[in-house]
Order: structure tokens, then C-alpha cells, then sequence
């Protein structure tokens, strides 16, 4: 019996699991044969997709970490051609419906054709222009195709419905065709529209189901918030155009993406650029989306600039100032004609690193005017996107003295005591020269503190143009200074530079070139490192602007600038001694504050005495020789304090005169340090320690 039991429960056990097998195969069989069909079509019912997410662009702070360029989030509107529907019947109704919604909220769409938007259709652009002839080549059109012929081609090859108005075919036609300037694809998502209104990018959410392939992406765009501070420094971003595009794409860019234009946005485009994410992209059979970072972005560095934005702006509105009280006669001790005057630049640096302080430029423009209505910037007056203090070329004038001053003593052509007579005119082979008074019988110091032209001619003819010429070059005049952002090698006065500009080289150039006229060209920048490199005793520090590289929000620094020496001038130290000491009598040379209750123009005019300083300046001025009709430029380099100098600085006005007189104005604003009135011709401040 009990033998009997044991063989129940076995069979009982498998007969179980024979009908669980049995049973479990027919669900199997069910879900693969009967329902299969059901279970694939709803596989197919969800889509996904692989979308690129920007990474935010890094700051640029100014050297106390003020922000100066920032960004904020804005809503872009693109296509991804994922989820875009296949056929050009259901592509050109999502664009159509996206247009409406654009018109609706009164937004402008992206739209490259360069095509009138209405009947008759002309071309918005000359018809030889690129834009034009562009289209042509994307249309495969030849060169006498006409507007109306371009619309036409992009309605054939995109099958837009003759049964839409005029109007609607047009606007399709012009998204279709930027899709193909953007090279719209699987790779590459189309940006409808940039930058919109949350209200709108809320409602393209909302109607997800009804526009397949459209998506709102968080972007960030560009703010200056003081869009006139550093303008030419700092430059903008813009849009990657055709011509760039090849060579971008090769180091990760997008069609879509922006990069820096000019300035630091463009120079420092390596770390301000940042690093793209990933997301993955869901679309369920009711038309919800779901997106999931599948790669986190990462932001651009923040680039922290030399320049104290403070400061900046001081030096550009006292330039600005100071040029329009010469046009307007407020400043016109002789009654000369300086309408002409609308122009000039400034540069400051720190003498012992070579860190830019501060670089203005007049005219000045605002980056975001720049970024809305780029052509009446480039067209406006004066051309203010041209940056004098690093592209602008001049004659220094009596600047180069010290040039030839320091080469002249470096090379034992003459000693500090050595003398040479100036009765104003002098003959050198039958040229007749001449200079700005009688001096007399002068040794280099004076001659430097008078600005002597004679003396200097005397000398240049013992050293020769060659090591004028290697004396030149060793102060980085002619050179390239390797700053940041671009700037003009210039070129200086020699039988080689006559031949370029297709001159006849003359024996008395040299005697031109000795005193910084002839055919010399060099930057304010070049002769702010020139007054350095005197206030160095020889030794030319390199010029930078990007004083570090942070990590986007400042936490941990990347990367720091350390000072660079770019050239030393063999030459004992009492060389530079010397022209120093000239330069010093020479800023003693500023208008006297003792004219201060003399009459109101002197009372004026006292203001930019050196006189109230605590401690003495160095500078050298290239004076013009000014006619009643002011046409040359006026110069001015130094340094200060003389005896321990911490900043060098460079004037240039143009068509115009006194750019010595902004030389207490520049040191009062790096200092922050005014007079009173009762201070001035006393010289009661010159033992004062300044506090900065």
C-alpha cells in the first residue's frame, strides 16, 4: 500500500509539470504566432532618436572677476529629421504649421533666400553678390537665372502644392532652402528659429503630436551687458558660414553652432566653446516625448582678462571727452582748426608682467548694436570697428628720440655730457632741416626734455640707419607682439620699406627716421611697450590680455599667464638712466599750474599739469608740426612713478594736438586719485603714497 502511495505522488508530480510545460508553450505559441503581428506593430508605435545638446559658452570676467560677457537660456525650434515625417507632402505641412505659429506670435523664422518675399520676386542682394551666387549653386541653376526662377527650382525639387497661395509656396521655398545651406540631416538637426519666447516654445510642446520632427531646445545666448566696455577686445560670436564650415567640422563643429568672430570670443575659442552633450529622444505612439541626457554637456572655460573693466571705461570716456572738447575749440590754446580731430587710442600696461591694463579706442561702438544692425556699425562715421590702439599705424614723431637716444649711448656714440649745437636750421648735403626753436649748445638730456630735432640729426648720422633700425626692432617697433587678439606688425622707415610702397629711398630719410617721421607706421600698443621697455632699463615684456582660464563658475583656476620676457636691450642700466632723466624734465614740460588764476583758459588747461602728482612722471611727446589747419597726429609714451614704475601708457590723437595733456587724467584714473583745486601748483602731494 504504502508503495502503492509513493508511485501516485510521482505521477501526480509529473503529470503537473507536463500540464504546466503544456501550457506555458501555448502563451509562447500565442505571443509569437496569434499575437506577433500586435506585438510588432507596437514596437514600431515608439521611436527614438539621438539629439546633440550645446554646451554653455564660458564667461569673460574682467581682472576682478566683474562678469563682461555672460549668457542667459534661450529656446531654439529645430527639426530632427528622426521623427520628420518621410515624404515632402507631410514635411512641407509641419513647416507650414510651424510658420503660422511664428506669424501668430509675430516672430521672424530663419530664411537665407535671397529672394523678395512677394511678387515679383528680385533678388535682395546685387546679383553678382555670393549670396546670390550661391543659390545659384545649390539650385544647379546657371548664372542668368533670375529670382523668380530660384523659387520655381526649390517649389519643383521639394513638390510644394500648387493648391497653397503664392505667399505660402514662397515661405516654404525659403525654409527649404536654408535646410540646404544648414545641411540638414540625420547628423544634423535644422534650427527653424532662435531664440524664442517661452510662451511660443510652450505652445510647440503642447502640440507635439501635430508638428512630428519639431522640438524646443535650451540654448544660451550671448549677453553684454555693457556691450561698449572693451568692444574691440572682446569681439562677438556669430553664425559658422559655408566658407568656414569645412575646416570647423573637422574639429567637432555643427553647422548649426556659433564661434567667436573677432577679439578674446574668437582668440580664446578653444576654451570658451565648451563640449557637446547627448540626449535620447522618445516619441510614443500618442505623440508625448520623452528625452533622457545620455552624455552631460560641458561648459566652456571662463576667460579672466587683464583689464579692470572700471578702469576701461574711464580711459575710453576721457578719450572720447578730450577728443570732442579739441573738434569743439574748448581745448585751443593757439587758435588752430582741430575739426578734424574725431579719432585716437590709449593704452595702459603694467610695466613689470606686460599685462594690459586698459586699451580705448574713439570711435567706440556698443557689441550688441554691432550684433543687431551690423552694417550701420561697419558704415557709421569715423569707422569705429576698427581698433586703433592695436591695427592703427603712425608716425610716433619725437617718441622715436628715445630710440635713437638709447642706441646712441648703448653703442658709444655718444656720452651723457657729449654736446651739439641746434640755431634752429641745419644743413646735412645740401638739405636743408629744421627744428622747433634755437637750443643751443645741448647734451641728450635736454635734447630729449626740448625734443631737440637737430641734435637728433647730428647723432643719427654717427650710428647709421642699421642700428637705428636693430634698436628699433630690439623696443618692438615693426614687430609683431604676439598679443591676444589681432594686431599690426607695422613697418619702419628703410630702403626696403620705400621699395614696398614703391618710393625712392633718400639719403636725409634717415635723418627723418631719427625723430619718428618718413615712412614709419607703428601701433599705440608698440609704443606703450616701447615707454615700458625704457622703464624696464631694457628688458621688453610680451603684452597679454588673458591674465587665467577657470572652470565655468570660478572655483578652480586652469590656467594662469605668467609674464614672458620677449626681448632685452644690452646696455648698461645708466643708459636708460639717462633717457629717463630726459623724459622726466619733459613731463615737467605740462602747462604750469600756477597759470591756474592767470584767466579762465589757463584755468582750464591746469588741469592736466603734472605738477599736483605725488610722484614724478616720465613721458616723451611727439608734438606736429600744426599749421592753422591741424593735419598731423599727436603722440605721447611715459611711464610712472619715475622711480619705481608700475605703468606704462601711450596717447595718440588724430589730426589733432596736447595728448600730453591726458597723461595726469590716465594716472589719476588708475590710482583713483584726484586733486582739489587748493592742491594745485603746490606740490604739496608729491611725497604722498598713493592708495590704490
Amino acid at each position: 500500500m504504502k508503495r502503492f502511495f509513493e508511485i501516485f505522488r510521482v505521477a501526480a508530480v509529473v503529470a503537473v509539470l507536463v500540464l504546466s510545460i503544456v501550457f506555458a508553450g501555448s502563451k509562447l505559441m500565442k505571443i509569437q504566432v496569434v499575437d506577433g503581428a500586435m506585438y510588432l506593430e507596437m514596437s514600431k508605435s515608439s521611436k527614438s532618436a539621438t539629439q546633440s545638446v550645446s554646451a554653455a559658452r564660458g564667461q569673460i570676467v574682467d581682472s576682478a572677476g566683474k562678469p563682461m560677457v555672460q549668457n542667459r537660456v534661450s529656446y531654439n525650434i529645430v527639426i530632427n529629421s528622426s521623427f520628420f515625417p518621410s515624404d515632402y507632402e507631410g514635411q512641407n505641412e509641419v513647416i507650414l504649421k510651424l510658420i503660422k505659429l511664428m506669424e501668430a506670435d509675430g516672430l521672424e523664422w530663419i530664411d537665407g533666400l535671397p529672394v523678395t518675399r512677394e511678387k515679383p520676386y528680385e533678388f535682395t542682394d546685387a546679383e553678382n553678390s555670393s549670396a546670390v551666387k550661391r543659390a545659384f549653386s545649390k539650385l544647379r541653376l546657371q548664372d542668368y537665372a533670375t529670382a523668380e526662377n530660384c523659387v520655381d527650382a526649390l517649389i519643383d525639387m521639394f513638390k510644394i502644392s500648387e493648391s497653397l497661395t503664392e505667399a505660402e509656396k514662397r515661405k516654404i521655398a525659403g525654409v527649404r532652402y536654408q535646410m540646404i545651406l544648414m545641411d540638414f540631416s540625420s547628423s544634423t538637426d535644422y534650427v527653424f528659429i532662435r531664440d524664442v519666447p517661452l510662451s511660443t516654445a510652450s505652445k510647440i510642446r503642447e502640440l507635439g503630436y501635430d508638428l512630428p520632427g519639431a522640438n524646443v531646445v535650451e540654448d544660451a545666448v550671448r549677453i553684454y551687458k555693457s556691450g561698449s566696455i572693451f568692444a574691440h577686445g572682446i569681439g562677438y560670436v556669430g553664425p559658422i558660414y559655408a566658407e568656414e564650415y569645412a575646416a570647423l567640422r573637422e574639429a567637432g563643429y555643427l553647422i548649426n553652432d556659433t564661434v567667436g568672430k573677432a577679439g578674446i570670443e574668437r582668440s580664446m575659442e578653444y576654451y570658451l566653446r565648451g563640449a557637446r552633450g547627448e540626449k535620447k529622444i522618445t516619441v510614443s505612439s500618442d505623440g508625448s516625448i520623452s528625452e533622457e541626457i545620455t552624455k552631460e554637456a560641458v561648459p566652456g572655460r571662463t576667460v579672466m582678462l587683464t583689464i579692470d573693466s572700471e578702469f576701461q571705461e574711464k580711459l575710453q570716456n576721457m578719450l572720447g571727452e578730450f577728443i570732442g572738447s579739441l573738434a569743439d575749440g574748448t581745448l585751443n590754446k593757439k587758435d588752430y582748426d582741430f575739426t578734424d580731430c574725431s579719432a585716437g587710442a590709449i593704452t595702459v600696461m603694467d610695466v613689470k608682467t606686460g599685462a594690459i591694463k586698459g586699451m580705448a579706442t574713439w570711435p567706440n561702438y556698443d557689441i550688441n548694436d554691432l550684433i543687431n544692425d551690423y552694417s550701420s556699425v561697419l558704415s557709421a562715421e569715423g569707422s569705429p570697428l576698427y581698433n586703433r590702439a592695436t591695427d592703427g599705424l603712425y608716425r610716433p614723431g619725437s617718441v622715436m628720440k628715445t630710440v635713437t637716444a638709447t642706441a646712441a649711448l648703448a653703442e658709444g656714440i655718444i656720452t651723457p655730457e657729449d654736446k651739439f649745437t641746434c640755431h634752429r636750421n641745419y644743413n646735412f648735403l645740401d638739405i636743408e632741416v629744421h627744428c622747433t626753436g634755437s637750443h643751443g649748445n645741448i647734451n641728450v638730456v635736454t635734447a630729449i626734455q626740448r625734443s631737440c630735432n637737430i641734435f637728433f640729426y647730428q647723432v643719427v648720422q654717427k650710428l647709421g640707419l642699421d642700428k637705428l633700425l636693430e634698436y628699433e626692432a630690439a623696443y618692438g617697433l615693426g614687430e609683431d607682439m604676439g598679443l591676444e587678439i589681432n594686431s599690426s606688425k607695422g613697418y619702419l622707415a628703410s630702403p626696403d620699406t620705400f621699395s614696398n610702397l614703391g618710393l625712392e629711398w633718400t639719403v636725409g630719410q634717415v635723418l627723418q627716421a631719427s625723430i619718428g617721421q618718413s615712412e614709419v607706421g607703428v601701433t599705440p600698443l608698440q609704443m606703450c611697450v616701447l615707454a615700458s621697455t625704457i622703464a624696464n632699463k631694457g628688458v621688453r615684456m610680451k603684452p597679454y590680455l588673458v591674465d587665467s582660464i577657470w572652470d565655468y563658475n570660478m572655483t578652480e583656476m586652469i590656467q594662469k599667464t605668467e609674464p614672458e620676457i620677449a626681448a632685452t636691450i644690452d646696455a648698461p642700466e645708466s643708459v636708460f638712466d639717462t633717457v629717463i632723466a630726459g623724459m622726466i624734465l619733459a613731463a615737467e614740460n605740462t602747462p604750469s599750474a600756477t597759470y591756474y588764476e592767470t584767466n579762465e583758459q589757463n584755468a582750464y588747461i591746469s588741469q592736466f599739469s603734472l605738477e599736483a602728482l605725488p610722484r614724478a612722471a616720465a613721458i616723451k611727446t611727439g608734438t606736429p608740426q600744426a599749421s592753422n589747419k591741424a593735419t598731423q597726429n599727436s603722440t605721447v609714451v611715459g611711464f610712472y612713478p619715475a622711480d619705481d614704475p608700475e605703468i606704462a601708457f601711450s596717447v595718440v590723437i588724430e589730426n589733432g594736438e596736447y595728448s600730453k595733456y591726458l597723461v595726469r587724467k590716465i594716472i589719476e584714473a588708475y590710482y583713483g586719485y584726484t586733486p582739489s583745486v587748493e592742491d594745485l601748483g603746490h606740490g604739496s602731494f608729491r611725497s604722498v603714497v598713493l592708495d590704490r
